[in-house]
């Protein structure tokens, strides 16, 4: 079999490509090349590895086991290259550079933009990414800068600063607490359309008891996406949980505060080697006093 060097970068992205995209054409959109240009880029590294690496059918591609292997090591490099890149725009302007910033899909949509709004009035020539999933990223592996999470950081190579408690609870819109009432108790909460989660249930470490299992059939609505249960929630569909800071902007109405609540830490963490870089520090200070105050005002309500 002949050897892999570092001159095979090139193939090894587009495999990463194809295994992210689902195909050769999404694959191509993504790197910015032509279809046939990653069809040969995936037969020569199949000829490199000595082995398939798709297998082939009218339905499309479906990646061998030598694939599903080498996608996580893809990964870290496509996360290390990432990095390398942001390190390399800084360095070439002081003022300048890129920071990547990950967090769950209601605070980066809903919380976030705001305060990197601030933060680009104050620095516009630092360029800001941002990521948005629920699924917690690997700063050690560089999949993004600086992180705003929901739990205390474990790993010992990352620098954490909490900001607080952010607390969930039941709300409703005020249109449909006009029209329906509010339940006494979670007796009476059954006799009212609910929001929450499909397939995919919130982990709260036991923090939840209405008297019953919590399954996805307790819903009238059901969605994955917190963005879609906020949209939901805000029009009026039903009874839904909500973040206190958001429930207060949109100005939503508390329903059985007294007897619902989950609490979760947030903290703003990034990677120990990255404190002196300036420009991280200063999203990481930014994001920290920005935060602060949200959760503050919430309290102080």
């Amino acid at each position: 079999m002949p050897s892999i060097t570092a001159t095979d970068w090139d193939l090894f992205q587009s495999l990463h490509a194809v295994l992210e995209a689902g195909s050769l054409s999404a694959a191509a959109r993504a790197r910015g090349v032509t279809q046939p240009t990653i069809g040969r880029h995936i037969e020569a590294l199949e000829h490199r590895l000595g082995a398939p690496l798709f297998l082939r059918s009218p339905r499309g591609f479906t990646p061998t086991d030598l694939a599903l292997a080498l996608r996580p090591k893809l990964e870290d490099m496509a996360a290390a290259a990432g990095a390398a890149l942001r390190e390399v725009a800084g360095a070439a302007d002081q003022a300048g550079g890129a920071v990547r910033i990950t967090a769950s899909e209601l605070v980066g949509c809903e919380v976030l933009p705001p305060i990197l709004a601030a933060f680009h009035a104050a620095h516009p020539a630092i360029e800001v990414e941002l990521t948005v999933s629920n699924h917690q990223a690997n700063l050690s592996r560089r999949d993004a800068d600086i992180a705003v999470r929901m739990a205390r950081p474990t790993q010992n190579t990352l620098v954490g600063r909490r900001i607080g408690t952010l607390d969930i609870g039941l709300y409703a819109a005020p249109a449909y607490v006009a029209r329906h009432g509010t339940p006494g108790d979670f007796d009476e909460l059954d006799d009212h359309p609910t929001i929450g989660f499909d397939g995919v249930a919130p982990k709260f470490d036991g923090q939840i008891d209405i008297g019953r299992p919590i399954t996805r059939d307790v819903f009238s609505f059901r969605s994955d996406s917190d963005v879609a249960q906020l949209a939901a929630l805000r029009a009026g569909l039903g009874i839904g949980g909500c973040q206190a800071l958001i429930a207060r902007r949109y100005g939503l109405v508390p329903i059985l505060a007294d007897r619902f609540r989950i609490e979760m830490e947030m903290w703003v963490c990034m990677p120990e080697g990255l404190r002196t870089t300036p420009r991280m520090r200063l999203m990481f200070d930014h994001l920290v006093s920005a935060l602060s105050d949200e959760l503050g005002a919430v309290a102080a309500a």
